[in-house]
């Protein structure tokens, strides 16, 4: 883009330095000469165009909001109305929602302009990008590398500047996890304040959609509009501590907390306690990725802050739970998908059984299929107590850890988001549970529905192009002080600035 930021944009928009039409031509443009890093899997530029005009107008007539003429891009797996909604599977190949969902709507009404759908794993289930139906997305630092997921096209879109912004979901880390290893910010705000209406089910319990962009400020205008009471969405928040779940609540918040480091002068950070995790920097995480870690909370705490070792003592015990919970909520949500009503239908079968089996069987992905069938494993008589409640009440005793620490022994939890730098693509193909040992660090956050922020705070692998994100996990409803944080750090540091060189 020719802008870095909203700001810039919005600046540029309303002194008639450029217009959302050209905008959304030269991201359109863009997103067609980049075609190779297979992010967009639906563009329609009629749509988009038609959603741009009607910002120009807005803008004309001086009704305009920050983001009105902003273009962004919307993960797959949010339904949409005139472009293809497809989860990134066979199953919903040639699927069209007749309604959008919740979170477009809400952008959609704020101005933003929709360059089209992004690509993920096949119903975001994924660390990598690499199970998704229609190809692997690249990422753009490194076109051998995967971009992180589920979320990768929605990071990829970002980080190749093909937009400004970029919705994505988080069961288990799928926004924190690419945003990490695409060098761009990304937001997973707490468990039920953004709706979940019209996004296709994984996990209820865990899926959570947030915002990617380049810096925490531009995070602050998305999740701002995207965070509100639902009534369509039986797991939406309608107070968060005390404060309505509307448009206004996260940017309240982080302007206050802004407004507060800003009377400590040079020491910003005064009285802010960052809890470091012992179980964070044990075995498995590299030495490029412990460094820049390192590195970062050195800087917070060279602006005042103090750091605190704490304890997570159910960290390892995060994957297995999270491995039981999720499949077992997906083999629940997946079952409406049974070549039916809508959908993918085998042209070969005889009887009603053979149709919904040969269905199943050549819409889902392995991923998807492997991850239907443990759900369906451990919710089955004789296994429900001895693993789906078990890893319910794991899954209480992580929160408590969380709880523990943040209540009494920090303010703000900082960390790595992956063990590694990305991945080549194609690496983990012969052990296909190996991308789950990199959720290691994103998991218990997303069981405990707590909000965690990513930013860019380094770079390692063999040439040095590979990008490494920070995690700093807050409590509940802080998603304001966790943007203020990373704004803050991102005022002393560049990471965020810096573009991969694409072509």
């Amino acid at each position: 883009m020719s802008f870095q930021t909203i700001l810039d944009t919005r600046k540029a928009l309303d002194s008639k330095q450029t217009s959302a039409v050209e905008l959304a031509q030269e991201a359109l443009a863009k997103a067609d000469r980049l075609s190779y890093l297979n992010a967009f899997l639906h563009i329609d530029p009629d749509l988009t165009l038609a959603q741009a005009q009607a910002a120009d107008n807005k803008i004309a007539k001086g009704e305009q909001s920050i983001l009105t003429g902003i273009p962004i891009a919307h993960k797959d797996v949010f339904v949409t109305k005139g472009w293809r909604t497809t989860a990134a599977s066979k199953m919903l190949a040639n699927y069209t929602s007749p309604f959008d969902a919740t979170v477009v709507s809400l952008l959609e009404q704020a101005g933003c302009v929709n360059i089209g759908k992004l690509n993920c794993d096949e119903f975001a289930m994924g660390s990598g990008n690499e199970n998704s139906a229609f190809g692997a997305c690249l990422n753009p630092w490194d076109t051998n590398a995967v971009p992180g997921g589920s979320s990768g096209g929605s990071a990829a879109a970002v980080a190749a500047d093909i937009v400004l912004a970029t919705t994505g979901t988080d069961t288990g880390g799928s926004v924190r996890q690419p945003s990490a290893l695409c060098g761009v910010s990304g937001i997973k705000p707490t468990y039920g304040t953004v709706s979940r209406f019209g996004m296709i089910a994984f996990a209820s319990s865990l899926d959570q959609a947030g915002p990617i962009a380049r810096n925490a400020r531009d995070l602050v205008e998305l999740l701002d509009v995207m965070s509100v009471f639902d009534p369509k969405d039986s797991t939406s928040v309608m107070q968060c501590h005390g404060n309505a779940n509307q448009q206004g609540r996260i940017k309240a918040s982080f302007e206050k907390a802004v407004a507060h480091y800003q009377t400590n002068g040079s020491t910003p950070l005064k009285g802010l306690r960052i809890g470091v995790p012992q179980e964070y920097f044990t075995k498995g995480i590299s030495a490029e990725v412990k460094t820049a870690i390192e590195q970062a909370i050195a800087q917070f705490v060279s602006l005042g802050a103090e750091r605190v070792d704490i304890s997570l003592p159910r960290t390892a015990l995060a994957i297995p739970a999270y491995y039981v919970i999720a499949p077992a909520e997906a083999s629940s949500n997946l079952s409406r998908y049974d070549g039916v009503r809508y959908g993918h239908r085998s042209k070969a079968y005889t009887g009603l059984e053979q149709m919904m089996s040969r269905s199943r069987t050549e819409g889902f992905g392995a991923e998807v299929q492997r991850r239907i069938m443990l759900g369906t494993y451990v919710l089955s008589q004789g296994y429900y107590d001895a693993y789906y409640l078990q890893a319910q009440r794991i899954r209480r005793m992580i929160a408590n850890d969380f709880q523990e620490a943040l209540q009494s022994k920090c303010d703000v939890i900082m960390g790595p988001v992956t063990p590694t730098v990305a991945k080549n693509i194609g690496d983990n193909k012969e052990d296909v549970t190996a991308d789950w040992l990199a959720d290691i660090y994103t998991l218990g956050v997303s069981l405990a529905g707590l909000p965690a922020l990513s930013i860019p705070c380094g770079f390692g692998g063999e040439k040095g192009n590979r990008p490494i994100g920070l995690q700093i996990i807050g409590n509940y409803f802080n998603e304001g002080q966790l943007l203020a944080l990373g704004d803050c750090y991102q005022q002393q540091t560049d990471w965020h600035l810096r573009q991969a060189e694409v072509k």
